[in-house]
């Protein structure tokens, strides 16, 4: 007996195909055993061809279709096409075949290559399982195979679609046609992902003929969102809704309707179907999918579910796709034969990676809110000495213990100290107060500075950190505001009575609840669009899903929508993010507030940008404020703004700037300027500098600059920024970013209201180099000026704020009292210098400059000269000027004074010091 050892992992692949075969619906038969008519398809084992045996000769209908080359588990199969290419061409003509059978599949019985050789560029693709017979007939009775079709998509109707949505479709769509198996869109939450699916969905179907397309959500309040935006979808030919053309199903059972073209669906049913499971709890589907199994390292396991084909579906479009479900669920992911398509707002490193870094659209925060299709944000922090320090509790005081599930108390003396951190706030301590005080700040602060002139509350959104937190919080909010139990409600999993669904309809359509607090119920995908801020109670350590949290306030919504739910709101330019634990201190996306420069007038900004201010603080800021007009004024006022800049349409000038301080418009354009695939550091600084000056060249015209203040004034709400003080006062950290801004704020209005009075200003401002004779008597009324009621500041106190706000940008100690840093607070405030530097250092690198220009006129000084030229230029930077009087002083006269002086320097010295005087000052 001879042991062919070679031959035995073959044959156990040959094992794990056969079953895979039967799976799918193929009667396997040895070739002396063939009976063609045993079932629409045949699989027949070791078919001698003209040029070969195939392992497996592939019949349906008793028609030749394909072949299968079996190999050893664990060979690599990307080299085993051209045998199988070889066995296709070796059919013999004799026996019943298709023409030009198409089908190649190589196999291991554990990884599985297919391809359709009348594809386009064939190109072998990993399956999971083999499909079935009925499904190659159903493809050989097609004309083009589906990448055919995708190829040859009509052009895109563009009406009713924004910017960035032609702009994903068209992407995508090219991807379809290279047949790359995975597309990545990462688009802004709030700038219409779902209406975009919907949208190239509808092309897929009609134009590409697509059979069914599944839809993945994250959660199922998510799965009946979708369902509506496909319900309310006007198809662009022929005006009819899309669920009038097509069937749309949303699962609610384990079960898939036949006929239905789009299927809507959880990962989590989608899982428990491909595992055979008749029902499935619809109450599992309320929390989030994706996440579930962070913890848990074990992916999901599936098996081949011959109910629910690989070939079920042709599309896979998978909403909210950030998170886990590449690890934890990614073999029911993988099981169908089917383009992927992904949409986030925020992908991570393994989202791209999945994605096979095919990233077919980005379009981030900053550029949504330039093109009007989101609203950027604020941030308002309130600070507590609980939420920042903890607390403790003395032994022996008596305490309420109460049960994190029942919430049943017991009333008993603690019998040691209990010292407890931030970190145990509603966790293991609940602090009532803390609580309590982060929202009677709010209350108390909502119509003075938060929304200054509102009379209601903005619809609210308060995110906790779980159930329990979430119950103190609502009934704290209904005291405080002496509200009903409608004015606030809890929407989380373990919300009863009201289902969660109906809250959420009532709070994005209805007057009330007017505040919702959530745990991560609401935290993506749900749409709130008259949302206009949101507390957050918690911390977020995911920079991705703190990303996804704060979009929840991006959406925008005509003026009539928002009047519906908020009366006395008028526009949504903005919302605003209240942070009571110090989140946004630690957010690590990329998304900031644009605005940098609030306390900045947008005539002053329009100015700094015309007068050669172009810091990215600045253009950042002015994109903010041109938004934020854009949003509220209508077309005539467009016109008119159109008219005096040159034709150029706002929108296009707001988005010139965003390319300006975009990294990726940078090296574009250093590529194309220097005919470079990779730009040096100076080539790129280059390429920002003139897409910088391209940007800002519009706001050269005096016309155009006064027309936007002009149309500004008339369209916008007044806010007032100086009331900001009472609440630094009344309940905020004294080194909170809060009261510097508030400080710079007030210094800036002082200088503003007093630049046409106060003599040193007067100087600053408005005489010309060569009678600028600032005296010290008048910086030291200006310093008297600003000590008296009601500003009560210092220079002291504004450096200080300027280093918490602008640390990169002071540099020096200005704690210092010393009056003459006053001029240099002025000229940084009102952007005349980059830097805030302490006066005495200006003074220094002028004085050196004027020493090298003087050198290279051929002046050469003596030691003892230079000597006395640093003590004339210290005294100038401590005390603004110089006279020949002044040289009696210490410490020139330790040196001998005036007589030694005009002995050092001769008849240049009066000259010398007129000179000083101006240069080192002006």
């Amino acid at each position: 007996m001879v042991l062919v050892i070679g031959m035995e992992p073959e044959r156990e692949a040959r094992k794990n195909i056969d079953r895979l075969l039967e799976a799918a619906g193929w009667k396997v038969q040895d070739h002396d055993k063939l009976d063609l008519g045993a079932g629409p398809g045949i699989a027949v084992r070791e078919f001698t061809l003209d040029n070969g045996e195939a392992d497996y000769l592939l019949f349906v209908d008793r028609k030749a279709v394909g072949v299968i080359e079996a190999k050893p588990e664990g060979t690599t199969l990307s080299g085993v096409a051209e045998q199988t290419q070889k066995y296709l061409n070796g059919i013999p003509k004799c026996i019943g075949q298709v023409k030009n059978p198409p089908f190649a599949y190589e196999s291991t019985g554990v990884e599985t290559y297919f391809r359709d050789m009348r594809d386009p560029d064939a190109r072998s693709r990993s399956i999971f399982a083999f499909h079935r017979p009925e499904t190659i007939r159903e493809w050989l009775s097609d004309e083009e195979t589906l990448r055919s079709r995708l190829k040859n998509l009509p052009p895109l109707r563009t009406e009713g679609l924004r910017d960035c949505q032609t702009e994903a479709i068209t992407k995508l769509e090219k991807s379809f046609a290279e047949s790359r198996p995975r597309a990545l869109i990462q688009m802004a939450t709030g700038s219409g992902k779902t209406f975009t699916s919907v949208s190239f969905i509808y092309r897929l179907i009609k134009h590409a003929h697509a059979k069914k397309i599944l839809f993945l959500v994250d959660r199922s309040n998510l799965g009946r969102q979708t369902l509506r935006e496909f319900q309310q979808y006007t198809t662009p030919d022929d005006g009819r809704k899309f669920t009038d053309l097509y069937n749309v199903q949303h699962l609610t059972s384990n079960s898939i309707d036949p006929v239905s073209k789009v299927c809507i669906t959880t990962i989590q049913r989608l899982y428990s179907m491909l595992r055979g499971e008749a029902e499935f709890e619809e109450g599992n589907e309320e929390r989030s999918g994706f996440d579930t199994g962070v913890t848990d390292e074990r992916p999901k396991e599936v098996a081949y579910n011959p109910n629910i084909p690989i070939e079920e579906f042709d599309f896979i479009v998978v909403d909210e796709c950030h998170r886990s479900i590449y690890h934890v669920w990614r073999q029911a992911l993988l099981y169908f034969d089917a383009f992927i398509v992904g949409l986030t707002a925020t992908p991570s490193k393994q989202t791209i990676g999945f994605f096979n870094k095919n990233l077919v659209m980005e379009y981030n925060h900053e550029r949504a809110v330039a093109d009007g299709v989101n609203v950027g944000y604020e941030v308002y922090r309130i600070k507590t000495e609980i939420t920042e320090k903890g607390s403790k509790i003395e032994a022996g005081e008596y305490v309420d213990k109460r049960s994190k599930l029942t919430r049943q108390k017991r009333h008993e003396m603690l019998d040691e100290e209990l010292v407890y951190d931030p970190n145990r706030l509603d966790r293991d301590v609940v602090a009532p107060d803390q609580i309590r005080t982060v929202i009677r700040t709010f209350r108390d602060r909502l119509f003075t500075e938060i929304f200054p002139g509102r009379k209601e509350v903005p619809k609210t959104l308060v995110f906790a950190k779980d159930d329990s937190h979430a119950e103190d919080i609502v009934n704290i909010i209904r005291e405080e505001f002496a509200a009903g139990n409608e004015f606030c409600k809890k929407i989380t999993y373990r919300t009863t009575g009201e289902k969660p669904e109906e809250l959420l309809q009532s709070f994005r359509n209805s007057y009330y609840p007017r505040i919702a607090v959530t745990v991560d119920m609401i935290s993506t995908g749900t749409d709130i669009k008259p949302l206009e801020c949101l507390i957050f109670m918690r911390n977020v350590r995911s920079g991705v899903y703190f990303e996804q949290m704060k979009g929840r306030g991006t959406r925008t919504i005509s003026p009539t929508d928002l009047k519906a739910v908020s009366s006395d709101a008028h526009h949504k330019t903005h919302f605003v993010i209240v942070d009571a634990v110090g989140v946004c201190e630690r957010d690590k996306t990329d998304s900031r507030p644009l605005e940098r420069k609030k306390s900045v007038a947008f005539k002053d900004l329009l100015y700094s940008i015309a007068v050669g201010k172009r810091d990215e603080d600045t253009i950042t800021s002015l994109i903010s404020r041109l938004t934020r007009l854009d949003r509220e004024i209508g077309e005539k006022e467009r016109k008119e703004i159109e008219n005096v800049s040159g034709g150029v349409q706002l929108k296009t000038i707001i988005n010139k700037l965003v390319d300006a301080i975009d990294a990726d418009s940078q090296e574009a354009r250093a590529k194309q300027m220097f005919k470079t695939d990779s730009p040096t550091r100076e080539q790129l600084e280059k390429a920002k500098e003139a897409l910088t000056d391209e940007a800002c060249k519009p706001f050269d015209k005096p016309a155009l600059r006064d027309t936007l203040v002009e149309v500004k004034t008339r369209s916008e709400q007044i806010i007032d920024e100086g009331s900001i003080d009472n609440l630094i006062s009344a309940g905020f950290d004294d080194g909170a970013k809060e009261k510097a801004r508030a400080v710079v704020t007030s210094f800036k209005e002082f200088i503003e209201a007093n630049k046409d009075e106060l003599t040193a200003l007067q100087i600053i401002y408005s005489q010309p180099y060569a009678k600028r004779h600032l005296a010290f008597k008048d910086i030291k009324d200006l310093a008297e000026a600003i000590q008296k009621p009601p500003r009560n500041l210092t220079p002291e106190r504004v450096w200080q704020a300027y280093e918490i706000l602008e640390r990169s940008k002071v540099k020096g100690a200005g704690a210092q009292k010393l009056l003459t840093n006053i001029i240099s607070l002025v000229r940084f405030t009102e952007g005349q210098s980059d830097v805030l530097e302490p006066f005495p250092e200006t003074v220094d690198s002028r004085f050196r400059k004027w020493v090298e220009e003087q050198e290279k006129l051929g002046r050469k000084f003596t030691a003892e000269q230079m000597e006395w030229l640093n003590m004339i230029k210290e005294h100038i930077g401590a005390s603004l000027e110089i006279s020949v009087e002044d040289l009696e002083l210490t410490p020139f006269d330790q040196k001998g004074g005036p007589v030694r002086a005009y002995r050092v320097f001769g008849s240049e010295l009066n000259w010398m010091l007129e000179e000083l005087n101006e240069v080192l000052v002006a």
